[in-house]
C-alpha cells in the first residue's frame, strides 16, 4: 500500500482566516439509472452551495446503485473522460465549491472488473485527487450477501490532499472498519467518507466507527451516505453526518435524500489538539 500526496498548497493554518467554513454531505437514494441520479445530485449540490457550503461530498455510487453487475461494468468510464466526470467538474466550477464526487465506476486493469473511485474537484472544476477503494466489502447473513471482490478491483494507494480547509483524507464505505488506513494518511484535518452502508451493518456500527475515527485522528469527519429503500429493494442505512474532532455529532440526517451541513472550525480543531496532544504522543 503506497501513500499518494496530491497537489500541495500553502498551509491554511498560516492564514488569518480563522473563521468557520461550511461543509456539507449530500444524502441520496440512487437508482440503477444514471440520468435521474445525476439530476438529483445536481439539485442537492446546488442546495448545499446555496446554503454556503464550500466543500460538498456525494455518497458512494451516487450515479447508480442496485444495478446488475453487467450494468455497473457498462457504466465504467475511462479515467479523465466521461459524462459522470464531466458532471462533477461542471458542478464544482459552476458553484465555486470543492466537490468530493462520492464514488463512480472507472475502468480497471482487469477488463472484467471496475475501480470504485472517489474523485475530487476544486472550485475551478480541476480534478485534484483520486482515491480507489482499497477494502472490498464481503458479508453474508441469511438472504443478504455481498462480495465486492467479484466485480471490483481494489486500489492500493492511500490518498490525502490539501485544500483551503486543510489536509483532507479520503476513504470509502467499508474502509471505515480499518483504522490503520487512516493512520497511514498522517495528520489530517478532515476525513471524507462516501458510503452505502447496509441497514444491517450500519445500524450496528456506522455512527460508532465514524465517531471513533474522529476521536482517534482528532479531526472532522464528513460522511455522505446512501439512505433509504432503493427501487431494487435494497435498504441502505443513511445517517449522513458531520462529526467534530471531540467525537460529537454536529449534524445528521436519518433516511431520505437531502443535505447535511455544519461548520468546520479551524480554531476548535487547534484548541483540541493543543489541550490533548494525542497525535504527538503516538509511539507506533
Amino acid at each position: 500500500m503506497t501513500m499518494e500526496h496530491q497537489h500541495p498548497m500553502p498551509d491554511p493554518s498560516a492564514s488569518s482566516a480563522a473563521a468557520a467554513t461550511r461543509i456539507a454531505a449530500v444524502q441520496m437514494i440512487s437508482t440503477p439509472d444514471v440520468t435521474p441520479n445525476l439530476a438529483t445530485a445536481g439539485r442537492l449540490i446546488a442546495e448545499a452551495a446555496a446554503a454556503g457550503a464550500q466543500l460538498v461530498a456525494l455518497p458512494e455510487y451516487f450515479p447508480l446503485i442496485g444495478a446488475t453487475d453487467a450494468d455497473r461494468l457498462a457504466a465504467r468510464e475511462t479515467d479523465g473522460s466521461g459524462p459522470i466526470q464531466d458532471f462533477l467538474a461542471d458542478a464544482a466550477c459552476r458553484h465555486g465549491i470543492w466537490l468530493v464526487g462520492g464514488s463512480i465506476p472507472l475502468t480497471a486493469d482487469d477488463p472484467d472488473k471496475l475501480r470504485n473511485s472517489c474523485l475530487v474537484f476544486d472550485a475551478q472544476g480541476r480534478r485534484v485527487a483520486r482515491y480507489d477503494k482499497i477494502h472490498l466489502f464481503g458479508f453474508k447473513k441469511g438472504d443478504e450477501a455481498y462480495d465486492e471482490a467479484l466485480t471490483i478491483e481494489r486500489g492500493n494507494q492511500v490518498v490525502a490532499f490539501d485544500s483551503p480547509l486543510g489536509r483532507v483524507g479520503l476513504a470509502v464505505c467499508y474502509d471505515l472498519r480499518f483504522p490503520e488506513l487512516f493512520r497511514a494518511m498522517g495528520a489530517v484535518d478532515l476525513l471524507v467518507l462516501p458510503a452505502a452502508f447496509t441497514e444491517t451493518t450500519g445500524r450496528a456500527h456506522w455512527e460508532l466507527l465514524l465517531r471513533a475515527r474522529a476521536v482517534e485522528n482528532q479531526c472532522y469527519v464528513l460522511a455522505a451516505a446512501q439512505g433509504g429503500r432503493h427501487p431494487t429493494g435494497r435498504m441502505t442505512h443513511g445517517n449522513s453526518m458531520i462529526i467534530g474532532p471531540w467525537g460529537e455529532v454536529l449534524a445528521r440526517m436519518d433516511k431520505g435524500e437531502g443535505v447535511v451541513a455544519a461548520d468546520f472550525d479551524r480554531q476548535r480543531l487547534t484548541e483540541i489538539r493543543a489541550s490533548l496532544p494525542a497525535l504527538k504522543h503516538r509511539i507506533l
